[in-house]
């Protein structure tokens, strides 16, 4: 599986490309009077006084000399994404074909680069299975710029194309094929185990929540980087589907179940973004990848399993499985002391129940870890939300007769699933939890209905900054 191609955005220039004027609303009047008097009184027909409002500027003949974009002080990759849907519900396709090219007037460079990022995620399409795309408006963007944003849109393709894909399509095979494709890329250490070698190699719980699937379970394992820089180590939940095993979900419940391997989607687009930039880390990334399946071989609820950290837990629900599947990851992880390990779940609804669907749970055994990661994440446009890891409801997941059970009664469910799998972080790790839903649930602009990328731009920013 090679990396998907980038829509929206060309690097090749023409004369015939539509002028797009980013303008800063402060800078408004200064921009019109530089203008001719037509503009002018087109403006204040308008009424072009609010931020994000774009304005076409004709001659007599009605053709369209250029538009202007007025910008707030501060753009996201999402604040000014609407552009294209504008374009294209207002301009006929003859036009739409000319292209478009940005021109600032005295906006910031950055304010230009999250346009440019904003407009390539809005023109996202999953369309491998339609026979017609809609169309594309292309924007010129110089090969400098390009050059610099091209491994963070690859990643936010990739994770949304991972988790569009039907089920029956991306299989852990899939998966790690996709992975083995990476590495060779990037020239990282690749290592994948399958089936009963999990076993053998001390990750019973990947095998148990996957063995009850025809497609083998495996693990994911790949290292990169400079061994003697920082030591991140990232893990991603690979559930490729999920049926919630002999505690079956309600098909209602099912039906976006695709999307249970969001979490490794996330952990392969940040490492692309890592090993792309050349961040002065070794990186390390394991995503633990099953079906959760019913047949006569799948686990069952009242079983007790031995993790790879000797913790026998106790199944109270195979619909908890995600849990099982990282915990053996996270004992790993912990095995050759990171100084970071950060890992992305589709974990729990209690974590929707308490944020809803665009704010993911980040939980940490560092609390300032955690709030300066909340505080990069609303800088960059990526949200994310500290949650408490209260200790108290550790009792809540105990069992009487294992030393843990992968549920509880108790309904703060994102907290007790953040405590079981701090359960199996050691106390000297400093660990990031994000529970997120990869989903976007009702289409927005630069944000169409369907997988989605939560927190890993956040966390890319803030991995730039440790030293």
């Amino acid at each position: 599986m090679a990396l998907p191609k980038i829509r929206g955005l060309t690097t090749t220039k023409s004369t015939k490309q539509i002028p797009i004027y980013i303008v800063p609303l402060s800078q408004k009047k200064e921009f019109l009077s530089s203008q001719s008097s037509r503009m002018q009184t087109i403006a204040k027909q308008h009424n072009w006084n609010e931020a994000g409002r774009i304005l076409f500027f004709r001659d007599e003949k009605a053709n369209i000399q250029c538009a202007a974009v007025l910008a707030p002080k501060i753009v996201g990759v999402y604040t000014l994404a609407h552009i294209t849907e504008m374009l294209i519900s207002v301009l006929d396709e003859s036009i739409i074909k000319q292209g478009f090219t940005l021109k600032s007037f005295k906006a910031d460079d950055s304010i230009l680069d999250n346009i440019y990022i904003g407009w390539a995620l809005s023109c996202y399409q999953y369309d491998s299975f339609k026979k017609s795309n809609k169309i594309v408006p292309l924007l010129y963007c110089p090969s400098k710029v390009m050059g610099h944003i091209k491994a963070q849109l690859e990643s936010i393709y990739l994770v949304r194309d991972l988790i569009n894909m039907p089920p029956n399509i991306l299989g852990p095979d899939e998966i790690a094929g996709f992975a083995t494709s990476l590495t060779k890329t990037h020239k990282a250490t690749l290592k994948i185990i399958r089936g009963k070698q999990l076993v053998t190699q001390k990750f019973p719980m990947i095998y148990e929540v996957g063995k009850g699937s025809d497609r083998d379970p495996c693990l994911i394992d790949f290292t990169w980087g400079n061994p003697k820089h920082k030591k991140i180590t990232i893990v991603g939940k690979g559930i490729v589907f999920d049926t919630g095993g002999y505690d079956i979900k309600p098909s209602a419940s099912m039906l976006l179940m695709k999307k249970d391997m969001g979490g490794s989607a996330m952990a392969l687009g940040l490492a692309h973004m890592i090993m792309s930039y050349k961040l002065p880390v070794r990186l390390r990334v394991l995503i633990p990848s099953a079906e959760n399946s019913i047949s006569g071989n799948a686990y069952r609820p009242s079983d007790v399993i031995t993790s790879r950290n000797g913790t026998t837990v106790e199944i109270g629900n195979t619909d908890a499985e995600g849990r099982l599947v990282m915990a053996d990851c996270l004992t790993a992880a912990c095995e050759e002391k990171p100084d970071l390990l950060v890992d992305f779940s589709t974990l729990t609804g209690a974590a929707r129940s308490a944020l809803g669907f665009d704010l993911p749970a980040l939980f940490s055994n560092d609390n300032k870890l955690a709030q300066d990661v909340q505080s990069i994440s609303m800088l960059c446009d990526d949200p994310m939300w500290h949650m408490p890891l209260w200790s108290p409801y550790k009792k809540d997941i105990l069992s009487p007769i294992a030393d843990i059970n992968n549920a509880g009664s108790n309904p703060a469910g994102a907290v007790t699933a953040a405590l079981f799998l701090d359960h199996f972080v050691t106390s000297d790790t400093k660990w990031i939890h994000i529970d997120h839903y990869a989903w976007e649930q009702t289409g927005r602009p630069g944000r169409p209905r369907g997988g989605s990328d939560m927190g890993m731009r956040a966390m890319f920013e803030f991995i730039k900054t440790l030293k």
